[in-house]
């Protein structure tokens, strides 16, 4: 690309966006892998991202009100599933009830040698999340949210 100032740019405010929309997370952490040296698919894929966008305004992040306090989280990983590196994407979600609280996606910065190994990395993840927002919620005086489904 000629300037790859437009390409960084874009990529920075879908990035601000995934706070809200996490059906894009894992499309912009892809896109933000080629931010040094971007070349002409790459910004074709971040305008199918806001194409996206804009066919469905009214995604986002729903708040349920129902009355369950209940912490719910699901894990995955995909072993190798970069064909660059070699390196797996992990990712987890947690809902509040039917409410989704967080959620991450990430390329891990080592190479797993097996799907198990991968798998109880992405699981790590997610439990110490789980730990920090079970004490969070306890200082909330919300208390009966143990065992939390894994």
């Amino acid at each position: 690309m000629p300037d790859p100032t437009v390409y960084r740019k874009l990529i920075g405010k879908l990035n601000f966006l995934t706070n809200t929309l996490p059906d894009i997370d894992f499309s912009v952490q892809h896109l933000s892998q080629f931010l040094q040296h971007p070349r002409e698919p790459h910004l074709v894929a971040a305008m199918h991202v806001l194409r996206y966008l804009q066919a469905e305004p009214s995604l986002g992040v729903l708040f349920s009100n129902s009355p369950t306090f209940d912490l719910l989280a699901y894990y995955d990983a995909d072993w190798a599933s970069c064909s660059h590196s070699r390196k797996l994407v992990s990712g987890f979600v947690v809902f509040f009830g039917n409410t989704l609280l967080t959620w991450k996606s990430k390329k891990q910065a080592t190479v797993s040698l097996s799907s198990a190994k991968a798998e109880y990395r992405s699981m790590r993840r997610d439990v110490a999340q789980l730990s920090l927002l079970s004490r969070l919620l306890h200082e909330l005086t919300i208390v009966n949210i143990t065992p939390i489904t894994v």
